[in-house]
């Protein structure tokens, strides 16, 4: 019970630090409503009957998956503010597990993540994305998947930078590339082999088609939106899961005592 608790201490205190934030809460909608009515609606009236399927709820699974994985991820950059701060220091000498320590920041980030995507929800109806009652609950769970994937990435990616400033630096670096390799916006189902190859080493990209396999399951644009099945889709990203966690969390303990 103690590290259960411990889990929800940390993730109560990276909740709170959003609600108590109103200009980041407000920020933080910005790029996903220009990206689904601008992007989305411009490229629909072009694209949408050359494709054979509705552009705009394309863009918006997409964009959705992109949000929920990147805030996830560039959330756990908090933990470069708190090694400098020393904040990280006082919990390491807790006792309490060093993966309850990252599990707690995980489980905060998500949370974080998950109002965010709430807010897409609803700009997506403003949109004039349509969607029914079991869409909804499966993008939901689906949600919470990805914010998971996402915050474990980001884990394994910071683990090793040494500052704030080093961490802004490198982050959009390699997230700006899986917007176009996971198919946020665009359609990767015929790439050259070099994309292919960096597409299918993407992250992004299974958090991505998962959203839309799930959004689009039962529905006759299904074929041509999605890559892989869901199942294929949650094993890969459970595997990922494991893998980025396992890393993350051994190279940041070691970081922490090498200080």
């Amino acid at each position: 019970m103690r590290e259960i608790y411990a889990i929800q201490t940390m993730a109560y205190r990276d909740l709170m630090k959003l609600l108590r934030d109103p200009a980041r809460l407000i920020s933080s909608f910005i790029f996903p409503l220009l990206f689904i009515m601008i992007l989305g609606g411009s490229m629909q009236g072009n694209l949408g009957p050359v494709l054979g399927y509705n552009f705009m709820s394309f863009v918006f699974t997409g964009v959705l998956a992109q949000t929920l994985f990147q805030s996830s991820a560039m959330g756990v950059i908090s933990l470069i503010d708190d090694r400098e701060n020393d904040f990280s220091q006082e919990i390491f000498v807790s006792p309490i597990s060093r993966y309850t320590i990252i599990l707690g920041k995980i489980a905060g980030e998500t949370l974080v993540a998950l109002v965010q995507g709430v807010g897409i929800l609803f700009f997506g109806l403003l949109a004039g994305v349509t969607f029914n009652f079991s869409q909804l609950v499966g993008l939901l769970w689906v949600g919470i998947v990805i914010c998971l994937f996402g915050a474990a990435f980001g884990v394994v990616v910071l683990s090793n930078l040494n500052s704030r400033r080093t961490a802004d630096q490198v982050f959009p670096f390699i997230m700006l590339p899986q917007f176009f390799l996971a198919g946020v916006f665009n359609p990767i189902r015929v790439l050259p082999w070099y994309l292919d190859f960096l597409s299918r080493i993407s992250p992004m990209r299974y958090a991505v088609d998962l959203a839309r396999g799930i959004f689009y399951m039962g529905e006759a644009e299904y074929s041509k939106v999605t890559l892989a099945s869901p199942v294929i889709n949650l094993v890969i990203i459970g595997i990922g899961f494991l893998v980025f966690l396992l890393i993350g969390t051994y190279l940041f303990v070691r970081n922490e005592r090498n200080r």
